[in-house]
C-alpha cells in the first residue's frame, strides 16, 4: 500500500532520510508516526529507523546528540527540525523485564520490526509513502485490533510495561485487545511489580485521558493489572464502579484522578498520600486536592463567593465541567458571573498588606 497523502511532518524529514540512503544505507519511518498517518490522526513524533550504525550516523551527519547511543538512538539536528534516528537491532534476554541485557545492530529492517510490542506500531514507510508490513498491522488497523508482534507472551516477558502500553492504546485509539494478547496480559500482570511508578503512572493516564477508558478499565480490571498499581491493589470492585461512569473523554489529568479517586471513595486524608504512591508532583497533587474540595462543595450545593476566591476561575469551572459525571448540569456562565462579581481575584489586590496588618495589630496592642 501507498499513502496517498504524505504528512508535513514526514515531508520535512524526507531529506533526512534521503541523505542516509545516499550515503548506501537503507532509512524508513517507522513505528507510531505510520500508524497514525494511517489512521489521519496528528502526528507527534517522527521517528525513524535505519540499517546504519550509529558512529555511520555521526559521520553523516554533523549536529547529533547521543541520546541513546547504547541502544542505537543518536539525535539528529537539521535546521529547527530534530529526529530520533535508530539502528535497527535485535535484543537479548531481558533480565528486569524492562531493558534488553544487550542489543545487537543488524541491517535487517525484518528484525528489527519483529522485536515491537504490537503489530499496529511494527509499521515502517519510505520516502516514496509505501508501507512496509511485515506483520499483519494493517489488517489489524482496519480490524481495530491491538496484538502482540509475534509471541505476545514473549513480548511482555521482554517488556512488561508493554501489558500497560496495550490497555492505553486500547483506550487512545478506541481499539479491542486480541484474545491471544489479553490472555498474555493476564499471564504476566504480576510482572508490573518490576516496572517502575513513574512508567506505569505515565501509562495509566494516557489511558484515562483516552477517547473510550472503558475499553481498557474493564480489561485493565479483569486481567488483575490493577493489584500492581499503587493503591489499587484492594478497590477492584471500585474500579468497576469508576469504569461505569459515563463515558464521555476527560479532559485533564487533575479530573481523571478526581474522578479515580471519588470513585475509590478515598478519605481526605489518605488522598495525599494515594497520589505521592503515584509519585506525582507536588503541584498536580495540588491541584487534585483543589478538585476534589471543589467537587465536594457543589455536591453538596451552590459555589460560595470563598470557595471561588480560593480556587480560581479556571479550577472552578474544570469542577462544573466534572458534575456531568455524576449527573448534574454544569452552570458554567454562571460561575463566570459569580467570580467576576468577586471584590478581588488575587490576594495581591488587598489594599494593605500582611505586614501592614500586622505593624497596626501589634502597635494597638502597644497602645491599648
Amino acid at each position: 500500500m501507498k499513502l496517498k497523502t504524505i504528512p508535513d511532518e514526514f515531508i520535512r524529514a524526507t531529506g533526512t532520510l534521503k541523505e542516509i540512503q545516499a550515503h548506501g544505507f537503507e532509512a524508513y519511518f517507522v513505528g507510531g508516526s505510520v500508524r497514525d498517518a494511517l489512521l489521519n490522526q496528528s502526528i507527534h513524533d517522527v521517528d525513524i529507523a535505519t540499517s546504519a550504525y550509529p558512529e555511520e550516523i555521526k559521520q553523516i551527519f554533523h549536529r547529533t546528540i547521543d541520546v541513546g547511543i547504547d541502544h542505537g538512538t543518536v539525535l539528529v539536528l537539521d535546521g529547527e527540525e530534530q529526529y530520533e534516528i535508530t539502528t535497527f537491532r535485535t535484543e537479548s534476554a531481558y533480565q528486569d523485564f524492562r531493558r534488553p541485557d544487550k542489543v545487537t545492530f543488524v541491517r535487517s529492517l525484518k528484525e528489527d520490526l519483529k522485536r515491537r510490542d504490537f503489530t499496529i506500531n511494527a509499521l515502517a514507510m519510505d520516502v516514496e509513502g509505501n508501507i512496509i508490513d511485515l506483520f499483519d498491522g494493517m489488517d489489524d488497523l482496519k480490524r481495530q485490533i491491538i496484538r502482540a508482534v509475534g509471541n505476545p507472551k514473549e513480548r511482555f516477558h521482554e517488556d512488561a510495561l508493554r501489558m500497560m502500553r496495550g490497555l492505553r492504546f486500547a483506550s487512545q485509539l478506541d481499539f479491542s485487545i486480541e484474545t491471544k494478547t489479553l490472555e498474555a496480559i493476564e499471564a504476566f500482570h504480576s510482572l508490573l511489580d518490576k516496572i517502575s511508578v513513574e512508567r506505569i503512572a505515565i501509562e495509566f493516564i494516557k489511558l484515562l485521558l483516552g477517547k473510550n477508558r472503558r475499553k481498557a478499565l474493564l480489561p485493565f480490571i479483569e486481567t488483575y493489572c490493577y493489584q500492581y498499581c499503587p493503591g489499587l491493589k484492594a478497590y477492584g470492585k471500585e474500579l468497576l464502579t469508576f469504569s461505569e461512569l459515563p463515558n464521555q473523554r476527560i479532559d485533564s489529568q487533575e479530573q481523571a484522578w478526581t474522578l479515580l479517586i471519588k470513585s475509590l471513595n478515598i478519605p481526605d486524608h489518605e488522598i495525599r498520600s494515594f497520589l505521592k504512591a503515584w509519585k506525582l508532583s507536588n503541584h498536580v497533587i495540588h491541584e487534585v486536592q483543589q478538585h476534589i474540595y471543589g467537587l465536594n462543595q457543589r455536591l453538596r450545593g451552590e459555589w460560595q463567593p470563598r470557595d471561588l476566591f480560593d480556587l480560581g476561575l479556571e479550577t472552578a469551572l474544570s469542577v462544573e465541567n466534572l458534575l456531568f459525571y455524576f449527573d448534574r448540569n454544569s452552570k458554567l456562565e454562571e460561575t463566570k458571573a459569580c467570580y467576576e462579581q468577586l471584590p478581588i481575584h488575587d490576594r495581591k489586590q488587598l489594599a494593605v498588606s500582611g505586614n501592614e496588618l500586622v505593624t497596626y495589630f501589634n502597635k494597638n496592642l502597644v497602645n491599648g
